[in-house]
């Protein structure tokens, strides 16, 4: 924790009332500070498997009110949807955010997809090169109401991932902060709060720095079993680190050590909670993800990711507890994820496999078209607009017979029997597949042609290093996600009933008794373990 260790200093100036003279808060008083965390690729699978070994932060989260069966209801399980969802109240049909990319092939520029976080307005622009913006985000967040309704109120946000910190800080945060190349960056012309020069100045010095391999706790022995996968082996690594190597820095705990160090850090410097109106603390924790696709769910590095997660979050907590605030705490993920291919034979799931080949390869040559008559990216299909009226029925229907053949896809939808669907209702786990796929349509900027993948069967042809594993399937491993409110004061209680992540900006709106001043997917989640509620009365 040495990050920690560095900002312990600065944030002992800032202290106020220190938390043991402090009387637990009422419930019927609205916080000062909502703090809302996304562990990205924590599932709710994860959870339970490691929920007995936690006994810092995650602990705490875990003695408050628990929804072990969140979800994450849309098909479109992917980072930049999925954190579209936790501020804003709705699903991506109505966010706008159906994928971390889109294909338009109508676009004024040689890349036709589109990043969800950039402004592709922006000369020279393109999907790996981009001006990271808001602009696609169709709806408003929380903090946008908090805003509203007291201009005083500040939100802030600091990520790994920049389209995190955005999907949920929405259009005008007062500071948005996001790992870059090198460092933590913002939007042009931000100034860098001392907290932000202070963290950059210290991860620069980690980063130059070799890091040995952790130690391993008892509990992450029997996980650390060498898996080949492509022409490497993953499962029983350690994070040892070459001096340099910032690949290896984001894909460790290390990386979410810098994120939660610099939330404290703003929390502290910026005085959050203590004004005249409540403010909003946006935390987007990334390694999990990053861990899980390069090394898999279940070896000895998820096991260190998240017993590290734990320790770090108690870090972030016990700073806030110093300053004597106030706080409510929500803790979710914006998608889950499974298992590399490799293990899960070994591990009772024998018919997991990987595709061998682009689901689309040969059917526009199959109808006399240009290769690229057709695209792909998550899932969704999009047909060149250029093509006659003839030409695109030949090609669609080529392709949705290929698609039906594929033994790996369990369903294809197309654009108009999606829209013909009814917009999902009820418990999401009975959510039929294509009312998944509804809730993650967008008809302008959705494929023509939707396809699923059956169950544990890997997009990824070929591993590489850092690419083992993935998410963004219809299926529940990537859907389920925990759900977890905390305050100081609280009776603890479990709903092990499913949720969805869109019930949270509409509980937080109840916790500080605002309404809710737009139309939304979400309903407020009662808090309160007994008769009272923390809802607003309907």
């Amino acid at each position: 924790m040495r990050l920690f260790r560095t900002l312990a200093a600065a944030a002992s100036l800032l202290v106020t009332t220190p938390l043991a003279a402090q009387q637990a808060p009422s419930p019927e008083t609205p916080p000062r500070l909502i703090v809302v965390i996304s562990v990205d690729q924590f599932s709710a699978n994860l959870f339970a498997e490691y929920r007995p070994q936690f006994r810092f932060g995650l602990a705490r989260m875990a003695s408050g009110a628990v929804f072990p069966s969140g979800y994450q209801s849309h098909s479109a399980t992917e980072t930049c949807p999925g954190h579209s969802t936790i501020l804003t109240g709705a699903r991506p049909a109505r966010t706008g955010i159906i994928a971390n990319d889109w294909i338009d092939l109508n676009a004024d520029r040689e890349d036709k997809t589109i990043y969800c976080a950039e402004d592709e307005s922006v000369p020279g622009s393109n999907s790996d090169d981009y001006t990271v913006s808001p602009k696609h985000l169709r709806v408003s967040t929380l903090g946008e109401w908090m805003k509203a309704a007291n201009p005083d109120s500040r939100v802030v946000a600091v990520a790994g991932k920049d389209r995190a910190a955005v999907m949920m800080s929405g259009h005008n945060p007062d500071q948005i902060w996001w790992w870059g190349k090198d460092g933590f960056v913002s939007y042009a012309g931000r100034q860098a709060p001392a907290t932000i020069t202070r963290i950059n100045t210290s991860v620069a010095e980690r980063i130059a720095t070799a890091e040995p391999a952790l130690p391993l706790p008892d509990f992450c022995r029997p996980r650390a079993v060498a898996i080949p996968v492509g022409n490497g082996t993953i499962g029983d690594g350690r994070f040892a680190r070459a001096a340099g190597d910032k690949g290896a820095f984001k894909a460790s705990p290390e990386f979410d050590e810098a994120v939660t160090a610099a939330a404290a850090g703003l929390a502290t410097e910026l005085k959050l909670g203590q004004g005249d109106a409540p403010d909003l603390l946006i935390v987007g924790a990334s390694a999990t993800d990053y861990v899980g696709h390069a090394y898999g769910t279940q070896g000895s590095e998820m096991c260190l990711q998240l017993l590290s997660l734990d320790e770090q979050l108690g870090q972030l907590f016990a700073v806030l507890d110093s300053t004597g605030v106030d706080y409510a705490v929500v803790l979710t993920a914006d998608h889950g994820g499974t298992d590399a291919t490799e293990r899960q034979q070994i591990q009772g799931m024998p018919d997991a496999h990987r595709i061998t080949r682009d689901p689309v390869a040969g059917v526009a040559a199959s109808v006399g078209l240009p290769e690229g008559s057709i695209r792909g990216d998550s899932g969704n299909y999009w047909i060149d607009p250029s093509l006659s009226q003839a030409d695109h029925d030949r090609l669609a229907a080529a392709a949705i017979a290929h698609f039906k053949a594929d033994p790996d896809i369990a369903e294809v939808f197309t654009r108009d029997e999606i829209l013909a669907a009814p917009a999902p209702s009820g418990p999401p786990e009975d959510w039929s597949m294509i009312e998944r796929a509804r809730a993650s349509y967008d008809t302008e900027r959705s494929g023509e042609i939707i396809i699923a993948l059956k169950p544990r069967v890997s997009p990824i042809a070929a591993p590489r290093p850092g690419r083992a594993s993935t998410h963004g399937s219809f299926w529940d491993y990537d859907r389920r996600v925990p759900i977890l409110f905390w305050r100081k004061g609280m009776t603890s209680f479990e709903q092990p009933l499913s949720v969805e992540t869109v019930d949270i900006a509409p509980t937080l709106a109840g916790l500080l008794h605002m309404p809710v001043p737009v139309e939304i997917d979400g309903r407020c989640l009662d808090l309160d373990a007994g008769t009272a509620s923390t809802c607003p009365a309907n």
